[in-house]
């Protein structure tokens, strides 16, 4: 496989995962304060955003060598789950 063709589902996967997610809404607000230069959000959000893809990708490496590629898949299905049902609980209970 070339490289161009491995980069280009991991960009777009991110990419689109990161549309409107709270990290995106949190740079966003950031930004229209005014109280910080546009420039500076971007370059602070970029390395942030650099050093936790980072991270994930040694974990990911590290997960790899100790654990086969299902039962991360399952880790990773579950604690979405839990994280949505969590979400919703939080959401529900609020509301009442």
């Amino acid at each position: 496989m070339s490289v161009f063709a491995a980069v280009l589902p991991v960009f777009f996967t991110v990419f689109f995962a990161e549309l409107g997610d709270k990290t995106q809404l949190a740079t966003v607000l950031f930004a229209s304060g005014g109280e910080v230069r546009p420039m500076a959000v971007f370059l602070a959000a970029s390395a942030a955003l650099v050093l936790s893809t980072g991270l994930a990708v040694f974990v990911g490496v590290f997960m790899a060598r100790y654990v086969t590629v299902i039962p991360l898949q399952l880790i990773a299905g579950v604690g979405f789950i839990v994280i949505g049902a969590w979400t919703l609980y939080q959401h529900f209970t609020a509301a009442s």
